[in-house]
């Protein structure tokens, strides 16, 4: 099954909401993913740009564009980016795959 990265910033209101409840937040995370046949790897909460990140599992792009989907429209969050992950074998095939293609440079 693909792998996703997923990366997340809450809004002020749902920081505020878990300071006066804390809450582990993976559970919640495991049962959306699991509800479409996927699996969660990680969760992760860290400083800078993003407040956290997570590893999922899916059985293909649908189904974790429906998880993704469902989270966003939670409002809980102000930013939600899912990355497909490839693995080195699949990159490999890319690659090989565009030394087939004509491509030609805008302008040229």
């Amino acid at each position: 099954m693909p792998l996703y990265l997923s990366r997340f910033r809450y809004t002020p209101e749902t920081w505020k909401r878990m300071i006066s409840n804390p809450e582990d937040r993976r559970k919640a995370a495991q049962s959306y993913i699991e509800s479409v046949g996927g699996k969660l790897h990680g969760f992760w909460y860290a400083f800078g740009t993003h407040d956290g990140y997570n590893l999922w599992e899916a059985p293909d792009n649908v189904s974790m564009a429906a998880v993704a989907l469902a989270i966003s429209g939670g409002g809980s969050l102000s930013s939600l980016e899912t990355i497909v992950l490839l693995t080195v074998d699949e990159t490999l095939d890319a690659l090989r795959k565009a030394g087939q293609v004509a491509y030609r440079a805008p302008g040229a």
